[in-house]
């Protein structure tokens, strides 16, 4: 496509002209501005793809391709990292997902690895398309939707599949476009967007590809072999810092004497609805999730004994002392949010919340043991806690994600169940108390059955209700938690359920660094993506969850001899 600015953009077809094997020229059926080649190379089985568009008057351009698969679109699933798993039928019809259209094409920077990939269930083979080139630049445009003119130069394209006539093709190109929506934020879609690029006459760019067909049995497989592929194609190396893990530890420490709050019935560590320009601390003290004050609290103390600073010890102990003392729903649930200066408690609980909560506690117990000292009074409550985590888990093994303080379902999904997995093994070898690990073995039960041997994971995060990050990687965490435990066959069943979850979990962890345009925070900071992780398909963004996932991957690169993980 070119474009005129202040005019529509006219649209060619290209047809290939053969110059010498594997070297093409592009043709139009119009006399056009640019020259376009095209080499193909075939490169470990794969097909390299270079296109160089040269410039013969100044143009602005969008250039795109599409691959026949071959595949019947009715047969096929989809991965695009971090964006989009399957279908996408967990997520609602304002996100992106199979519910709105079966044709998506997306910004290649909204994806962990910029690459799609199709699955046929029905032949048992994935092709993928992968951008290969040097990330380097971005500018931004002055509208969001309809034709837009890049300011200056970008890196970013595009990657997605669509159906044409019944069958899947899968289509790439540069600059970006977005169809047939474009996202803006959670839950906000706004109408199809192609980017157009300035090439000035004589100027040349080239863009690079990579063409990839492999077997896999199922989506699963396809989504491991891929994940590898991405890895070695990629290599992300870890990012080089002057900042020393001691000097790390003590910046962000600043956190337990800036944030705490200690004028309330329960004394906390702000951090929820934070505003980044001012770090203001807020009325809101919350159990888990975001706010985790517990395991904060938990934190602070162990640095803070190991640092020998008493104003973070007796921060943390407060924080313990007071939700001892006020932390408790007339249940005995732990109250998860609270918003002080509205005088407002959330009504609904969630297994993920009160999951985390006694997850903290645990870890404080066991340290302070560690350290021969006894909370009796904390151990009777988390043993109510416990118990009714027992009541509330279901036949199937799962716990309902949302329910209230008199046990009555808010939301029966099981997707959060292996949150409940960790405390509940911890609980185990803390009280040896084998109900808890019967009840740990059958939420993997239902993991198996539902989320991993369908990958199908979902709903864990508590700001979507989609596929997300946090659902595969607590699933492999628990898994590995269960496999801490338990021995023979079935340590080595639990540890090939946590393989299995934890490719998943790793789809979502960019690969490659994301470009910036100056001016953008990120960008000036120098913010290295790789590493990071996307959050789930309903609110595109990146964060820094991975707390016990990097011990996973250690333990699974030593279980596999797999380098990749360590």
């Amino acid at each position: 496509s070119l474009k005129v600015p202040g005019n529509d953009a006219q649209h060619y077809s290209l047809t290939l002209q053969k110059q010498q094997d594997g070297i093409y020229t592009c043709q139009s059926s119009e006399q056009l501005p640019l020259a376009i080649t095209r080499q193909v190379v075939d490169k470990d089985g794969k097909q390299r793809i270079n296109v160089v568009i040269k410039a013969l008057d100044t143009v602005y351009f969008n250039y795109g391709e599409q691959i026949k698969t071959g595949y019947r679109h009715s047969d096929c699933q989809f991965y695009m990292p971090g964006f989009w798993y399957r279908q996408n039928l967990r997520s609602p019809e304002k996100a992106p997902s199979f519910h709105t259209s079966d044709s998506w094409l997306v910004r290649e920077d909204r994806l962990s690895t910029p690459l799609t990939a199709a699955f046929n269930s029905s032949k048992g083979k994935s092709m993928s398309v992968i951008r290969i080139d040097q990330f380097d630049k971005e500018a931004l445009a002055t509208h969001k939707e309809g034709e837009v003119i890049v300011s200056g130069e970008t890196s970013i394209g595009y990657t997605g599949f669509e159906n044409i006539g019944g069958m899947t093709v899968l289509s790439y190109g540069f600059p970006y476009k977005e169809a047939p929506k474009t996202y803006i934020r959670k839950l906000t879609l706004a109408p199809s967007v192609e980017a157009f690029q300035l090439l000035r006459k004589g100027d040349s760019i080239s863009l690079t590809w990579e063409l990839s067909e492999i077997d896999a049995a199922d989506f699963s497989e396809c989504v491991q072999r891929t994940w590898e592929y991405c890895y070695d194609t990629n290599h992300p190396q870890p990012v080089n810092t002057p900042y020393t893990v001691d000097r790390m530890k003590d910046v962000l420490s600043n956190f337990f004497v800036e944030s705490y709050v200690n004028t309330t019935p329960t004394h906390y560590y702000s951090g929820v609805e934070l505003k980044t320009a001012t770090c203001d601390n807020t009325d809101v003290a919350e159990v888990g999730f975001v706010g985790r004050t517990l395991l904060n609290a938990f934190n602070a103390l162990e640095y803070g004994s190991q640092q020998d600073r008493p104003e973070l010890v007796n921060s943390a102990n407060s924080i313990f002392d007071t939700y001892l003392t006020n932390g408790f729903s007339p249940a005995g649930f732990f109250n998860e949010v609270v918003h002080y200066n509205r005088d407002f408690k959330e009504p609904n609980l969630s297994i993920r919340r009160q999951s985390e909560g006694v997850y903290a506690i645990l870890n404080y117990l066991d340290y302070e043991k560690q350290h021969k000292r006894k909370h009796p009074e904390w151990e009777k409550r988390l043993k109510v806690i416990l118990d009714s985590f027992l009541r509330l888990q279901n036949a199937d093994g799962s716990f309902p994600r949302k329910f209230k303080d008199d046990f009555s379902i808010v939301d029966g999904t099981g997707g959060s169940t292996p949150s409940a997995t960790l405390p509940l093994v911890m609980a185990y070898k803390y009280f040896k108390d084998k109900r808890y690990l019967e009840s740990a073995k059958r939420t993997v039960n239902y993991l198996e059955n539902e989320l991993i041997s369908k990958s199908d994971y979902f709903s864990s995060t508590l700001d979507a209700n989609c596929e997300d990050k946090e659902a595969s990687l607590y699933a492999a965490t628990a898994t590995y938690y269960l496999a801490l435990v338990t021995k023979g066959a079935e340590r080595s069943h639990y540890a090939a359920l946590c393989k299995k979850a934890a490719y998943f979990a790793l789809s979502w962890y960019y690969t490659w660094d994301v470009p910036f345009a100056e001016g953008q925070m990120l960008g000036d900071i120098g913010l290295k993506t790789r590493g990071w992780g996307n959050v789930s398909v309903e609110n595109n963004h990146i964060d820094v969850f991975v707390f016990e996932f990097a011990d996973v991957l250690h333990w699974l690169s030593k279980e596999y001899n797999e380098p990749r993980f360590s």
